[in-house]
């Protein structure tokens, strides 16, 4: 009898450790975090998004031309002017759902824009690729509110409220592979109510971005749009002495404690997703680039606000 007994709890410990051998060897699924340091890359979005409880303040802001015709000495490079600026603050309702508003200056002739947009993050890469990728969806409302032109063929003629406003919405696929480099694939509709003479509502294009980290705080980031426009619409403003450009963007992100800041160089004048896309008019080899930066900071409320975070 004494035997008997004494061999049960042998048995269940050995059994026990097996499990826990098992168990070992199984690798933890836990998602994969900071694909992207902030929720801008170059021009394009990220598909990171703001914890629950933090505002993010953003300044983006675009300078005129480089070079060519309008840049070089004469402007400083560029430094003397502005093609675009906008004020913006995102906040996390969910660590998946953010909301946003800003106020962009516009760079075509629709100005005075204001922004209402949302992004939330359907899934995240898992470090044991049970997910091999993320998937955040982003859409913005965009509405002028500039005075109306007087000609009803020009794109800033407004009869109704509806004319002024536009759309986007994006699908953002990222893949980080390892702790340096991170790709995204980006691709976006793009849809004003109302659009001048010979132009088009409905603009699609296939975006592509990445983030290779090469030192402790420094990253290159870069950005592509491939914009799909109809030949007629590019016929029509090409006689008219118009050219429609792919938007390039690229630059230098820098990790600086609670601040996330990113200097950028690229051919597209606007900021937002609205303009740059379908409205590209400015070309890398003409010198008709700019440089820019985003600065962003995070404020945290309520439970975190004792763990301000960038991302």
């Amino acid at each position: 009898m004494y035997v008997t007994l004494s061999a049960f709890p042998l048995f269940a410990q050995e059994d026990l450790s097996k499990m826990f051998e098992d168990s070992a060897i199984v690798p933890k699924r836990s998602p994969v975090y900071a694909s992207f340091k902030s929720t801008r890359i170059v021009s394009a979005n990220s598909n990171e998004t703001i914890r629950k409880h933090e505002l993010d303040f953003t300044i983006t802001h675009r300078f005129g031309d480089a070079a060519g015709e309008y840049g070089g000495v004469h402007t400083f490079y560029g430094t003397d002017n502005s093609s675009d600026i906008k004020i913006g603050f995102d906040y996390g309702i969910t660590d998946n759902w953010t909301v946003g508003i800003s106020r962009a200056k516009g760079a075509t002739a629709i100005r005075e824009l204001y922004e209402v947009n949302t992004k939330y993050k359907l899934l995240q890469q898992t470090t044991d690729n049970h997910l091999p990728i993320s998937i955040t969806l982003f859409g913005n409302a965009v509405a002028s509110g500039m005075v109306s032109n007087v000609n009803p063929t020009v794109p800033d003629h407004f009869d109704t409220f509806s004319d002024r406003l536009s759309f986007v919405v994006q699908p953002i696929l990222v893949r980080k592979f390892n702790k340096r480099l991170t790709l995204a694939f980006l691709p976006t509709y793009v849809h004003y109510n109302r659009v001048g003479y010979g132009d088009q509502n409905d603009t699609y294009s296939l975006g592509v971005g990445g983030r290779f980290k090469f030192s402790k705080r420094m990253s290159l980031i870069v950005d592509y749009f491939y914009v799909f426009k109809e030949e007629a619409v590019r016929d029509y403003f090409e006689s008219n002495g118009l050219l429609f450009y792919h938007p390039l963007g690229i630059g230098l992100e820098v990790e600086t404690g609670g601040h996330v800041f990113h200097v950028t160089f690229t051919n597209s004048t606007a900021i937002l997703e609205n303009q740059f896309i379908p409205y590209t008019t400015s070309s890398w080899t003409k010198g008709q680039f700019r440089w820019g930066f985003i600065i962003s900071r995070t404020f945290a409320f309520g439970a975190n606000s004792d763990k301000v975070k960038t991302y």
